[in-house]
């Protein structure tokens, strides 16, 4: 009746306006409303958060909980789920679609990390708090870097953090106890040297701890008084909590976990593990594929790169035949340090060389600088060739590129330029840095680090070397389709490990016949997959997808098309999962056709 009005009367053309209107009013009142609930939920989750995660909020610069680290008992595991459980059910109280653009991004990845915690909780994944590359202790032996000591109150908070591990220490114990009783634990077959990290904790000597180490040089704004009282106290702390905190685990690890941890292999042969493993490839890779899809990807994309590579050798004048080359990259001396710092110095050689090409492909840079430093010794000898190392942007420090300078004969030189290039600038660095400055995003999501977006921008970053003049000889730019060949391999060899019975030794033969990478690095490399299941998926499926949307925007835009503005909207983003980056740039590119 209404329509048929408005059709036929005259008076109905005025209506039309008044109509619109008054239907717009409550649409738009309730998108207001899912708006106000949503911030709601977010700050209030997020405060949750930085208590139960002390050292996240002092990332952050709350100083509210400074004294503190996180608990991890089966008690604080479900009161953290059930918390998110209700979290959850508030979500689904909000229509994202009424919610303005920002914010519908916002709430597609707040609904993503809850649904990781819950995940984690229902896989039980916290049973497993270590894999080959890191874990809790060795997070706890980078607090005497990453604490800014300026305060008397600084070291204070310090020392109240020492003397909570004890307890914590004793919580993570049982968690692996756990584990161990359910089968849900590291293979037993990576775990060999991964106590090295703890061992490096049990000193004779106090001064000698690297906990120790912040009280050596004090302050001279913090009177004598205080520095005599503050180093007796940290004297106490580390002697009768730390350091038998740590004594605790290393006889935990040797007495029960080694001799007890499952000899199986794969994410699909722990409990529930098909459950678990799926969950690990939605948290890292953040696709909705199959373990036998990615497999196929993973092996087109070895066949591609293998036929770059052919090219390549021949451009080096090498006329044996694959294997023979690699034997030669892996054996001549000419592509190998003598020391430590003759690698570190080619390491900062290529940095400064790619920080002045910068403006030849961003619009934008970061203020934060980063520097050039070694893997810590006591990690080194497990693990990978390098990784950037972030700061918190108001932090007495900037970003670090890691470089492994242990076993040098392991450490190729023409694979410097891709790494530096991946880990340093334009990789994680500026992508790291950029996210920190993004000042108008909920601090949920400027601290997020969704690993196929970062991952797979370090990958996208070693091939932007080449339009940047960055590798200066065909065996450098091997070293770079070998480091291509190592992330495509990863797809293959992570599914065929966690959901196809590979075999470690498999896995192995598989890099090993198809990249340049150092027979070291190929087994700390399969060790880690093994370990960290699904992680290894992100980086080839980030980057396949980044330049799926490069090359789409060069082809809808033509000449309109700028690469300095493209790579400035995706940095922009943040971390953000795959789906909403193919969303945005999609879109990004339709408002400029």
């Amino acid at each position: 009746m209404m329509n048929a009005l408005l059709r036929t009367s005259p008076v109905g053309f005025l209506l039309i306006p008044l109509l619109l209107l008054s239907l717009g009013q409550p649409l738009a009142a309730a998108a207001s409303e899912d708006g106000a609930r949503f911030q709601k939920i977010y700050a209030t989750e997020w405060a949750f958060r930085l208590r139960e995660f002390p050292t996240l909020a002092s990332a952050n610069g709350v100083d509210d909980y400074a004294g503190q680290i996180t608990h991890v008992s089966e008690q604080d595991q479900l009161r953290r789920n059930t918390y998110w459980q209700g979290i959850r059910e508030q979500l689904d109280q909000v229509s994202c679609a009424r919610l303005d653009h920002e914010e519908c991004i916002n709430y597609r990845l707040f609904t993503k990390q809850i649904d990781d915690f819950l995940a984690d909780y229902q896989t039980r994944a916290y049973l497993i708090p270590f894999n080959s590359d890191w874990g809790f202790y060795m997070e706890w032996g980078r607090l005497p870097q990453e604490t800014d000591f300026v305060t008397t109150q600084d070291y204070r908070d310090y020392l109240a953090r020492l003397q909570q591990m004890s307890v914590v220490m004793d919580e993570y114990i049982a968690l692996m106890r756990t584990g161990l009783e359910l089968g849900f634990t590291q293979p037993r077959v990576i775990l060999a040297g991964r106590d090295e990290p703890i061992k490096a904790q049990l000193v004779e000597k106090v001064d000698a701890s690297p906990f120790f180490a912040p009280f050596l040089k004090m302050p001279q704004t913090i009177s004598a008084a205080e520095r005599a009282q503050i180093i007796e106290t940290a004297q106490g702390v580390i002697a009768d909590e730390v350091i038998p905190a740590y004594q605790r685990l290393y006889d935990f690890f040797q007495a029960e976990y080694l001799p007890g941890a499952r000899e199986t292999l794969g994410a699909y042969q722990l409990p529930g593990g098909e459950a678990f493993y799926q969950a690990q490839v939605r948290r890292y890779a953040t696709v909705n594929l199959t373990p036998q899809e990615i497999h196929d990807i993973g092996l087109s994309e070895v066949a591609r790169i293998r036929a770059e590579m052919e090219t390549t050798i021949r451009e080096t004048g090498c006329k044996g035949d694959f294997a023979e080359f690699i034997e030669f990259l892996r054996t001549d001396p000419q592509f190998y340090a003598r020391t430590p710092k003759e690698l570190l110095s080619i390491a900062s050689y290529y940095a400064k060389k790619i920080d002045g090409r910068l403006p030849m492909m961003f619009g934008h840079l970061p203020r934060q600088p980063y520097g050039v430093a070694p893997v810590p010794e006591e990690l080194a000898p497990f693990y990978t060739g390098g990784r950037y190392v972030g700061a918190p942007l108001d932090a007495l420090r900037g970003g670090y590129y890691w470089v492994n300078t242990y076993a040098l004969e392991s450490r190729p030189l023409y694979t410097i330029p891709a790494l530096t290039l991946h880990e340093g600038a334009p990789g994680h660095h500026i992508q790291g840095a950029l996210a920190l400055e993004l000042e108008s995003q909920p601090p949920f999501r400027r601290n997020d680090y969704i690993s196929a977006y970062g991952e797979g921008w370090g990958l996208y970053a070693e091939k932007l070397g080449v339009e940047m003049g960055i590798y200066e000889t065909p065996y450098e730019n091997f070293g770079r389709l070998s480091y291509e060949m190592w992330r495509a391999c990863r797809l293959v060899i992570d599914t065929g490990i966690h959901a196809m019975g590979w075999t470690r030794e498999q896995a192995q033969a598989y890099l090993a016949g198809n990249t340049a990478l150092s027979l070291h690095e190929v087994s700390t490399e399969i060790d880690r997959y093994i370990s960290w299941p699904g992680q290894a998926l992100s980086y080839k499926l980030g980057e396949y997808t980044i330049w799926q949307l490069r090359h789409e925007a060069e082809q809808k835009l033509g000449e309109k098309f700028d690469i300095r503005t493209f790579h400035d909207y995706v940095l922009g983003l943040g971390s953000v999962t795959l789906e909403i980056l193919q969303d945005e740039v999609r879109a990004w590119i339709a408002s400029r056709e």
